[in-house]
């Protein structure tokens, strides 16, 4: 059924249309309105037989999901930025224990300074925790990933990571095509719990696990993550059939057929360059794009396959790992080594905090790296003279205060007086 409807209140829809048992609720920026919404499901009676559970933090948010789930129910979550971190514990803790928990990330930055706004911050900094992460491009995406996330849960009896941009998609009013109860009924079976707890058959979970078995425990985590990379394709396509659009699998590729240079990015800044590249194709460029899906498991060989035989690669993320460069492009660099004749890789770190990425940008950027190609890191629209200045200041003065305050005041003191 098509909706206009915000994209938070369209997942909440395609949460409950899953049937899950036990919802764990806290809110933080920007997933607020998904728990809003399931609760007010669960309060009207559209969604039966489920006990939604009000929580005092993140923790214990994704703490009761790992209890309800270790019992046998299906259960969810939802949580962003520092509520993520918050978690941290159960998050190691849902991957250790296998169990098929579903958890909406609304990306946002980290802080310090507090920032609320959309990056892949959170996201990465869980990215070796063991859970599957699916990012969605669009609302609709987000939508029919979470359907897709339950069945790969549960196939594989791992927990699974719905990311979706803060704001950009999660308040976002659009069309939407919500499907109906019988669609989801039958493309998602019944919950099989794969572990239950039963108070007749006493068990412990999560005990300790010395050096002779916890190689073991590591080595079939990482197992499941090689399976996911059979199954996550194999279920997006029984959902292309069953639903009637393309949507999930590992990645897909925008005009990539030809094209000399492949822009590789994730989540919803793909429909910014998508423009983009239909902008520098008028203009004769042959430039396309590959979206990645599956950031865990990370899809190497799909990636290889993608990227061979073009000159360029510009990888475009939303996160940083500090004294590293971009855990994305870290990633793409794997997949590109062993090809004969690999192209050269560009990394650019963009919108971080929120900030716009525009069509002229990119268009700069992208011309950049195919003639003027750059090492290591580039950071898309730095204010290098506000970095200078910073950096001057604290090598002129040892209490220079801190620096997410002075670039601010310095910002305001550049700020012409007719647009104040």
């Amino acid at each position: 059924m098509l909706k206009q409807i915000e994209g938070s209140h369209a997942m909440a829809e395609a949460i409950a249309l899953c049937r899950p048992e036990v919802i764990c609720a806290y809110p933080i920026t920007p997933q607020t309105h998904i728990v809003e919404g399931l609760g007010e499901l669960v309060k009207d009676g559209s969604l039966v037989d489920c006990e939604y559970i009000n929580v005092e933090s993140e923790f214990a948010a994704l703490s009761v999901a790992i209890g309800a789930s270790a019992a046998g129910a299906r259960a969810y979550t939802a949580t962003a930025s520092q509520g993520l971190l918050f978690m941290a514990e159960a998050v190691y803790n849902a991957s250790g224990l296998g169990l098929p928990i579903v958890m909406t990330l609304g990306n946002r930055a980290i802080g310090a300074p507090i920032n609320i706004w959309n990056d892949h911050s959170d996201a990465m900094s869980m990215r070796d925790a063991g859970w599957l992460q699916l990012f969605a491009e669009t609302n609709q995406e987000a939508v029919d990933l979470h359907i897709q996330a339950f069945k790969l849960a549960e196939e594989l009896s791992m927990p699974v990571m719905v990311c979706v941009d803060g704001f950009i998609l999660t308040h976002a009013m659009e069309r939407i095509d919500i499907p109906t109860q019988e669609q989801v009924d039958a493309y998602l079976p019944p919950y099989d719990p794969v572990q239950v707890l039963d108070p007749a058959e006493p068990a412990s979970i999560g005990a300790m696990v010395g050096p002779e078995a916890f190689t073991e425990v590591r080595f079939l985590a990482h197992y499941k993550q090689t399976l996911a990379l059979k199954l996550i394709p194999e279920f997006s396509d029984e959902f292309r059939k069953a639903f009637g659009r393309e949507s999930g699998g590992l990645l897909r590729t925008y005009r990539a057929d030809d094209a000399d240079m492949l822009v590789v990015a994730m989540g919803s800044v793909c429909g910014t360059i998508k423009d983009t590249i239909d902008e520098m194709r008028d203009d004769g460029i042959r430039i396309g794009l590959v979206v990645i899906v599956s950031f865990r498991p990370f899809p190497v060989d799909a990636l290889r396959n993608a990227l061979a035989g073009t000159k360029d690669v510009v990888v475009v993320e939303k996160s940083i790992a500090v004294g590293m460069g971009g855990q994305l492009a870290n990633n793409v660099d794997v997949a590109l080594r062993n090809l004969p004749r690999a192209p050269r890789l560009h990394s650019s770190v963009a919108g971080l905090g929120g900030r716009a990425i525009t069509r002229a940008s990119l268009h700069r950027l992208f011309r950049q790296a195919s003639v003027q190609p750059w090492e290591g890191t580039n950071f898309l629209d730095l204010n290098e003279r506000v970095v200078g200045r910073e950096i001057h200041r604290t090598r002129k003065t040892r209490r220079s205060g801190p620096t997410a305050e002075n670039i601010l005041r310095q910002l305001a003191k550049s700020v012409p007086p007719a647009a104040e």
